[in-house]
């Protein structure tokens, strides 16, 4: 518990409305999108940088956890205090848009601003923030550097690490640092800002952050493949890539999934089918679209489509978007407790892991819907239970997916391509890392938190 003294001298750097230790607030900053609950001992909205390094400074000296949260929408338990402390939520106050700055094409942020605001307001301009998160209308910005989020534009765009060009950060010591510039290069020093991009706040609070910005493409397309099996998608997805093709998003739906979306939603797709490939082709010239819908068009034929589907309009469109964008509320018709990981593997390996994935929730007499980002490799796993209270069926679900994370690395993939580790994932790290990387990394938390108050013990750390 951190005593009442530290919380009162605490309320003096942001005010009384701006601390509270209330079971109403307590509850309501206690658990992200995993469902797991930590309640905090306290909950903090700092104003502005200032605020922040005065809570750090107070809090290093005195040994008191701080937990940044911004909209809590993670699904491994990053912004979770699963040791106790204080939560430091950047949502309330420090959630300004700076500057869009015309001339050298940057976004200038606070951390607690929405992604899907500055999408908006860079469109407003003619200019374009490409990573959106499935979370992208309610997460920040801050939560998105601190995960490294991606999305389904991401097969194209990258995700956001490619956008981060600086950032403003307050040190547990209290120290304020900026990492990285407005210029495209920079070869000055260790690269700070790439650090902190994947960190979960666990080296630094982030309190400003420079964004990379882009001309919006003028024409844009939704394409939608269906395919008799998943091996006939998979082999499709690597193979139109290699010949070409460069679209914004192909985001996978296998049959498991297909069925969930016939039964719950009343989707129309073909019963028959065994996987569907939907996206979007981008282009500031309808030559360029074109181009890219007949690559892929050739390609998916060639490798075992059945059909291929151009929208229309953009109603079409929204329609072929909608399978894929309630797949997971869909695949709850297979269980009561889903165990969701984003895995990721070389694009080329797509074939054998979804196979290697099908092989091991059958040993485990489990259920294991996937979709998501074929386009980069990154498939959403989800091991459903059909009954989490039945404790040997939670069981299986966890073995299946330790095998599962087993063989993604073994094919040169990662434990997650957007998600983080945060505490779900964090008994894992030893299948991708050996004892010296790991070592690496508790050297590279040491040396920014000494004191080990910033969202201890993330990330197996």
């Amino acid at each position: 518990m951190v005593e009442k003294k530290h919380l009162t001298q605490l309320e003096s750097f942001v005010g009384a409305q701006n601390i509270k230790s209330d079971k109403a607030h307590l509850i309501a900053y206690c658990y992200d999108a995993t469902r797991d609950r930590f309640e905090p001992d306290a909950v903090i909205f700092p104003r502005d940088e200032n605020d922040v390094s005065k809570i750090l400074k107070y809090c290093n000296d005195n040994q008191i956890i701080i937990v940044p949260r911004g909209a809590g929408s993670g699904f491994t338990g990053g912004a979770l205090p699963s040791s106790g402390g204080i939560i430091l939520s950047l949502e309330r106050h420090m959630n300004k848009l700076i500057e869009i700055d015309m001339q050298n094409m940057v976004a200038v942020v606070q951390p607690g601003l929405i992604n899907m605001d500055l999408q908006k307001a860079a469109e407003k301009v003619g200019l374009f923030y490409p990573p959106d998160p499935a979370s992208e209308e309610y997460s920040t910005l801050g939560g998105n550097v601190s995960e490294n989020a991606g999305g389904m534009r991401a097969a194209k765009y990258g995700i956001t690490k490619d956008y981060v060009m600086a950032l403003k950060a307050v040190l547990p010591n209290g120290e304020i640092i900026r990492a990285g510039k407005k210029t495209i290069k920079d070869v000055a020093g260790y690269n700070i800002a790439g650090i902190l991009t994947a960190s979960e706040g666990t080296l630094a609070i982030i309190t400003e952050i420079t964004l990379k910005l882009i001309p919006k493409p003028k024409h844009k397309q939704t394409y939608m493949g269906i395919f008799p099996d998943v091996n006939s998608a998979m082999n499709a997805v690597f193979k139109s890539l290699a010949s070409g093709a460069n679209p914004v998003a192909m985001e996978f739906l296998d049959a498991l999934v297909i069925k969930a979306l016939r039964e719950k939603l009343n989707v129309d797709l073909p019963e028959q089918a065994g996987a569907v490939l939907v996206g979007d082709v981008d282009g500031n010239l309808t030559d360029e679209v074109k181009f890219q819908l007949e690559t892929l068009e050739k390609s998916f034929l060639e490798n075992g489509a059945t059909s291929f589907v151009v929208a229309q309009d953009e109603a079409h469109a929204q329609e072929l978007w909608y399978a894929r964008k309630n797949a997971s509320p869909a695949i709850t018709i297979f269980g009561n407790k889903k165990l969701n990981e984003d895995i990721s593997v070389p694009r080329s390996k797509l074939p054998e892991a979804l196979k290697a994935i099908y092989e091991i929730g059958d040993k485990y007499n489990l259920q294991v819907p996937c979709f998501g980002h074929a386009g980069d490799g990154n498939i959403h796993v989800n091991v459903m239970v059909k009954d989490k209270n039945d404790e040997k069926q939670m069981e299986n679900g966890h073995h299946a997916i330790e095998e599962i994370f087993q063989m993604v690395v073994d094919m040169g993939g990662t434990l997650s391509g957007e998600h983080g580790i945060g505490t779900s994932k964090a008994p894992y790290m030893s299948i991708a890392f050996n004892d010296a990387e790991m070592e690496l990394f508790r050297s590279i938390k040491k040396a920014f938190d000494p004191n080990n108050i910033l969202n201890p013990f993330k990330m197996g750390l």
